[in-house]
């Protein structure tokens, strides 16, 4: 007598256990047993035994020979690698932003709004600082939106009820003394940013640190992704940005929009 056929609910629900089982690993410690998967998750061993045993053999978790508990496995990176190469941004903004980082001597990023949060898809650092600052961010980290340039100047592209949307679901905690964390001053704050096509970070998400962001149109003129200069206050003074720096991000900026084939006059600007 054949076993009967899993339904779509318990289909569904196996989906879910495996891909709760993937956050923790990601987002939690380095290695786990088995009993502390099944502990954190609320899931019997014997599921997670079997979902890490399927992970495994298709290289998405890798099982240490000594400890015995279970890591993220490379065929995720080679997933990540695929998920970044189809996003065409990239590739057109990747030659613009070695020129701008070169030109500026600074660290910049290309990055997108995913959901409620922003996520890097592309950094590029300035190699040869004689105080060897380096730029905590990273290419897949994910960071609040409401207090960086590059999340502000995406939410201000927003159509309004997505922006109150987006605010009012993940809040606007509060990173650093400078971080604007009221909404009805930060709805004011990105009728600025859109208005003037900039985006200022004044160290709103990291003290010591700012940044200034452009947005990056596809051809139907939708704001689809930001690039950014970032650096330390001791450089990156405010009389800076907005007499040299605001203009180089713009350029970079409008430069990938041209090669996505974003043509202003087609939005009246």
């Amino acid at each position: 007598m054949s076993s009967p056929r899993p339904s779509q609910k318990q289909g569904v629900q196996a989906i879910e256990r495996g891909c709760s089982i993937l956050d923790l690993l990601a987002k939690g410690k380095q290695t786990y047993s088995i009993s502390e998967l099944a502990s954190e998750l609320d899931l019997p061993k014997p599921t997670v035994h079997r979902m890490l045993t399927t992970f495994c053999r298709f290289g998405y978790v890798s099982q240490d020979e000594v400890s015995k508990e279970y890591r993220l496995g490379f065929q995720l990176v080679e997933l990540g690698q695929a998920v970044l190469d189809r996003i065409d941004v990239r590739k057109e903004a990747e030659p613009c932003l070695h020129r701008l980082a070169a030109r500026v001597q600074e660290t910049v990023h290309l990055a997108i709004l995913d959901e409620h949060e922003i996520v890097y898809l592309e950094k590029v650092e300035r190699m040869d600082d004689p105080k060897g600052l380096r730029m905590a961010s990273r290419v897949g980290m994910r960071i609040f939106a409401h207090c960086c340039a590059v999340g502000k100047v995406l939410l201000a592209f927003l159509p309004n009820n997505r922006k109150t949307e987006i605010l009012s679901e993940k809040g606007l905690p509060r990173l650093t003394e400078n971080t604007i964390i009221d909404t009805e001053q930060m709805l004011e704050h990105l009728t600025m940013v859109e208005q003037q096509g900039y985006a200022v970070d004044d160290e709103e998400n990291e003290v010591g640190i700012r940044c200034v962001a452009a947005p990056v149109r596809n051809d139907r003129g939708q704001a689809i992704a930001g690039i950014s200069i970032s650096g330390p206050t001791v450089r990156m003074s405010l009389e800076r940005i907005h007499r040299e720096l605001k203009t180089e991000v713009m350029k970079t900026a409008a430069e990938v929009s041209s090669r996505l084939g974003y043509r202003p006059t087609s939005e009246g600007r």
